[in-house]
């Protein structure tokens, strides 16, 4: 009870202490582009158009050695084929070791408020998972309900539409994916699952990589920009997981889910702030577990607030955020069958901390996350978190 005082304390205040109106692309929520925007909005002529983004981190749980870690780095290409036809990919690379296709996707552009896509894509749910540059984000490691909740970076093969209507401040997307992997053949006569307890459905992302697909999913978000300094964001998701050929008949082999998610960014003055809800329900939980031996819910639920503050006067080119975030994240906010709720998965983070923009594009940060579960006397490391992270 103490901890959300003091966030309240926090927040509350800083609403009250801004000056001057910012009108930085990075910061004001409206104007805001994620990579794949800034390709495609950019990206003139017949030429290549490169750019990255990455992050140097360091974390330190309570207790324990640190980790030093190149996280990610991600290389960004574009490239226009006509006025119309346009294609973005992001190479990244994981650890210094592991090697992903992040995106990869051709945009045709049928009209200024209509553009189909096809390819490797990323599902438009909440705000992490489309804007999850570093320098876009506050603290050293992305909110943790945007990791288990939504699991980020989540990204699958589909094809959809995108555009916005400026008159009525509205933007919208709707594809058609291949979904979540949930079950294959263990080798031993038996099946193996993908979806778990602590993690959810992080397991099942297919992330392009030789997808399989029985049965395609549905994704569309809508975004709100008609307030000065506001972006509202009302996503979806729907459909069944995927199983492999050979389990794919067998009952409990795929679930159903079905992912609500809202989201809000304001920006004011020196004052930032952002919030995010995400409901996740899952159908034939029961017999999954039963046939796989895992822990799934049956819902799973997550949320935060934040606040942040520009200590730094608005008439410099530098940026220095004080911010706090408050977040509860549950992956067992319900079971069904006989399996009971673990209250380890029923977990909340407090993380404060700084972000220093150093020039545009380029940010330090620092954090330390005060973490804990519903476990009675569950013990929980708090983590000290120092960062690095680039965007051009």
């Amino acid at each position: 009870m103490k901890k959300i005082l003091y966030t309240i304390a926090f927040l509350i205040p800083t609403m009250f202490w801004a000056q001057t109106v910012q009108d930085s692309i990075t910061f004001n929520p409206q104007q805001q582009l994620n990579a794949a925007q800034r390709l495609l909005s950019g990206n003139y002529g017949q030429a290549v158009t490169v750019g990255a983004y990455g992050e140097i981190t360091y974390n330190q749980p309570e207790g324990s050695n640190g980790e030093l870690d190149v996280q990610r780095l991600v290389l960004l290409f574009g490239y226009k084929f006509s006025d119309k036809a346009q294609f973005v990919t992001e190479v990244e690379l994981e650890h210094v070791e592991e090697v992903f296709v992040e995106q990869a996707f051709v945009n045709y552009a049928v009209a200024p408020n209509f553009s189909v896509r096809g390819g490797l894509m990323l599902v438009p749910m909440g705000i992490v998972n489309e804007f999850h540059e570093p320098t876009t984000f506050n603290g050293v490691e992305r909110p943790a309900v945007d990791n288990v909740i939504i699991p980020t970076t989540w990204r699958e093969i589909g094809v959809g539409v995108t555009g916005r209507f400026n008159d009525i401040s509205l933007g919208y997307q709707a594809y058609i994916f291949n979904g979540f992997k949930s079950t294959t053949a263990d080798g031993e006569g038996g099946v193996s699952g993908f979806l778990g307890g602590s993690s959810g459905l992080r397991g099942g992302r297919q992330k392009g990589i030789k997808s399989t697909v029985n049965s395609p999913t549905l994704s569309t978000k809508l975004d709100y920009y008609g307030i000065p300094g506001l972006r509202l964001g009302l996503s979806g998701y729907f459909g069944k997981t995927q199983a492999t050929d050979d389990v794919e008949d067998i009952d409990g082999a795929n679930i159903g889910v079905s992912m609500i998610g809202l989201d809000a960014r304001y920006a004011y003055q020196r004052f930032a702030a952002r919030g995010q809800f995400v409901h996740t329900s899952l159908s034939d939980t029961a017999a999954y577990n039963e046939l796989t031996g895992r822990d799934l819910g049956s819902q799973l639920q997550g949320w935060y607030i934040e606040g942040a503050y520009n200590l730094l006067s608005q008439d410099k080119k530098q940026r220095l955020f004080a911010f706090v975030r408050y977040e509860k994240y549950d992956t067992h906010a319900d079971t069904d069958g006989d399996l009971i709720r673990n209250d380890a998965y029923n977990r909340t983070d407090i993380t404060t901390g700084i972000s220093y923009h150093i020039a545009p594009g380029v940010v330090l940060k620092g954090d330390y996350q005060f973490r804990d579960n519903a476990v009675s006397g569950g013990d929980v490391q708090d983590r000290l978190n120092f960062g690095i992270g680039v965007w051009f």
